[in-house]
């Protein structure tokens, strides 16, 4: 967790930019690069959608938020794929659970 979800990308391309999405990710967010999840969406558009990030993470402040949106942007932008909407998909802690119990100790959110 968080959870970086791409859709309409090339597999090939997130393979080969992992190590650079992590790390900046995780740079940015300050999280460890660790927990930070890379997931490829396969679906079947009914209608045409644009390519997206979904980055699933815990509420952080509107700058870190945006220097997030930023620093993906960027890489995304020097690949080819500069027209890809970010979005944030917002987790509660209170709401998010492991082992069937929900988040205590948040403090490395900060």
């Amino acid at each position: 967790m968080p959870y970086l979800r791409f859709k309409g990308f090339d597999e090939e391309f997130l393979r080969q930019e992992l190590t650079v999405l992590v790390d900046e990710f995780s740079r940015v967010a300050a999280v460890p690069r660790e927990i930070v999840k890379i997931e490829l969406l396969s679906i079947r558009q009914v209608t045409p959608t644009p390519r997206s990030l979904e980055i699933f993470m815990f509420l952080r402040t509107q700058e870190r938020h945006d220097a997030i949106a930023s620093a993906m942007h960027d890489i995304l932008d020097m690949n080819g794929y500069g027209d890809t909407h970010i979005f944030f998909v917002l987790l509660s802690p209170s709401l998010y659970y492991k082992k069937g119990v929900p988040l205590k100790d948040v403090s490395w959110l900060a």
